[in-house]
């Protein structure tokens, strides 16, 4: 009885493992970003220069890359916030086409370090694309994540990914912070219109 059963499924075309069926998987969605009937008339150059008043503080956002066999990620973030105190979140934006944050996105989890008034090298160093960004780095393992906790850094915020939004060009990934510390003293790395400074007040 079995055999007959088996026979005609197979002229039927029917599987007749006793596992699932393959299934296929779905197409990977596309990341919406601005269509060129809704850009506004801003020159790009003009975008950088006007924004490029704005002063922020500068970050070092580093990761394991749980398919590098933990490798350590990380890439100059200019662009964190503070997001929400209750539940404590921050926020990153990064471009859509970075090469580091795939690896930040596999790990889970990412370390934000705030660099301090000393700390322009460091950052040129993780500023650049393709080289070995941790070389002569020293770090340790941010208290629950693991994420690379830089040496010296007057402030860390270790966190996990809550959220990943699409904000035209760039990602805007949020993070629910679960270990943070910071030194008592010590000045912050500025950026202001293409130059490092520092705080005066």
């Amino acid at each position: 009885m079995a055999a007959t059963a088996v026979r005609y499924l197979r002229s039927v075309g029917a599987a007749t493992s006793a596992g699932p069926a393959p299934v296929e998987p779905l197409p990977r969605p596309d990341l919406r970003a601005v269509a060129d009937g809704e850009r506004a008339p801003v020159d790009p150059a003009e975008f950088r220069r006007v924004l490029g008043h704005f002063a922020s503080g500068v970050t070092i956002v580093t990761a394991h890359d749980p398919e590098g066999v933990g490798a350590p990620a990380g890439f100059a973030c200019q662009s964190f916030a503070s997001l929400s105190l209750d539940p404590p979140l921050v926020a990153f934006m990064v471009a859509r086409t970075s090469t580091t944050w795939p690896r930040i996105a596999r790990a889970g989890s990412f370390c934000v370090n705030i660099l301090g008034a000393d700390q322009g090298a460091l950052c040129r160093g993780f500023a650049v694309s393709g080289a070995d960004k941790f070389a002569g780095v020293v770090y340790e393992a941010a208290p629950v994540t693991g994420s690379p906790l830089l040496d010296s850094v007057p402030a860390w915020i270790d966190c996990r990914i809550q959220a990943v939004h699409t904000g035209g060009d760039h990602l805007i990934v949020v993070g629910r912070v679960e270990a943070l510390g910071a030194a008592d003293e010590g000045e912050p790395l500025l950026f202001h219109r293409g130059k490092f400074g520092r705080f005066s007040a």
